[in-house]
């Protein structure tokens, strides 16, 4: 989900809910504590240089049960943001502690504000020798089962 999907669905909502990949909502107590700009730049395995550039939210909880985040004060923090997102219509990306602080992407499904899982993955697979994958055949199985034969 990019920053103007995100503007766009908050203006027409009254509550702001997130839900974990595995169907579990977040707190409705959550707080976004930070709206940042992350930028990556790296060389992947194969010597290609690289840049990414997402807006990161990190999402929080704290004992303050009665916290509720209107989506009015949500398009605020993102509107007070574009000092340091500046105008480019980025992809979000969500931070949300868990065991350790896990990353995840962002859709809506019409309801929620859904987080959805992040893989790791090589950039430069022709170069580390990662095969193609190979659709295989299984062999046919050549089985007669009748009743009273002992294989069923």
């Amino acid at each position: 989900m990019k920053i103007s999907e995100m503007k766009q669905t908050l203006a027409g909502l009254e509550s702001v809910n997130f839900r974990l990949p595995s169907g579990e909502h977040l707190p409705a107590h959550f707080h976004v504590t930070e709206v940042g700009l992350v930028s990556k730049h790296f060389i992947d395995c194969g010597g290609t240089e690289r840049k990414e550039t997402v807006a990161n939210f990190q999402l929080w909880e704290a004992g303050d049960y009665d916290h509720r985040l209107a989506p009015q004060k949500f398009l605020h923090i993102l509107n007070l943001s574009e000092r340091i997102l500046g105008s480019e219509d980025l992809n979000i990306e969500v931070e949300y502690q868990q065991a350790t602080i896990g990353k995840f992407g962002l859709q809506f499904d019409g309801t929620d504000f859904v987080l959805t899982p992040k893989q790791t993955a090589c950039l430069a697979q022709d170069a580390c020798g990662i095969p193609d994958a190979q659709p295989f055949a299984l062999p046919q199985l050549q089985m007669a089962c009748t009743p009273g034969g002992g294989c069923c």
